[in-house]
């Protein structure tokens, strides 16, 4: 179960509690403890509580005398995040527009035409998976380190959200064909189309996320 990769097996640990999290299989108010969790998790006391201490400090649980204490994402943490990514997320595009390389838009066009071709078949994993890879390859393509630090974890964040929302086929479309119009507008080396088209798409996928809560 666990790699052997450069990732200690306490970011490991992490990664894989800050997933279940975020995807609800640990549920909000839900208490935890930490020998539960190494039984869970099969592996030692340190690495877990190395990892309780990140999810700690990300604000996800919150550990007490008493126990550890499920914190996950409240609708208030998902107005918040949502505000943020509309005042930032296009300044990424718009920096992206204005740097991206041709084998760099290649590998963002690729992730766009995986997300088209899961979309009519629902496949709500994959679609999920290169939503992200898409958002993802955009921050890094920005070449603010500033600004993927500040987006990655915000959009982890609503992972639980995005999930359900890309389940929603009507909304899965109307997804992709945003990504599509912000990809052609960063090709196009045009910053002000793709802040202003990543505005819309980011609006569109709070006010859905607002509607389904």
């Amino acid at each position: 179960m666990w790699e052997h990769r450069t990732l200690s097996l306490a970011e490991q640990v992490f990664d894989r509690l800050e997933r279940e999290i975020l995807t609800g299989k640990y549920q909000r108010g839900e208490c935890l403890t930490e020998m539960k969790l190494v039984s869970d998790l099969g592996v030692s006391r340190t690495p877990v509580r190395e990892a309780l201490h990140r999810l700690e400090q990300e604000h996800l649980v919150d550990i007490s005398p008493k126990g550890i204490l499920v914190l996950g994402v409240t609708q208030q943490d998902l107005e918040d995040i949502f505000a943020i990514r509309l005042r930032i997320e296009g300044l990424a595009s718009a920096a992206a527009a204005r740097r991206i390389t041709e084998e760099e838009l290649a590998e963002l066009r690729e992730a766009l035409e995986l997300q088209e071709f899961y979309v009519p078949r629902g496949d709500a994993d994959r679609i999920k998976g290169m939503d992200s890879k898409f958002h993802q390859l955009i921050y890094r393509f920005s070449g603010s380190a500033i600004l993927a630090e500040t987006l990655l974890p915000l959009h982890k964040k609503v992972q639980k959200f995005r999930k359900a929302s890309v389940e929603n086929e009507s909304r899965a479309v109307l997804s992709a064909k945003e990504h599509r119009a912000i990809y052609e507008a960063i090709a196009a080396h045009d910053p002000e189309q793709a802040d202003r088209r990543t505005y819309e798409h980011i609006a569109n996928a709070a006010e859905h996320i607002r509607f389904k809560l």
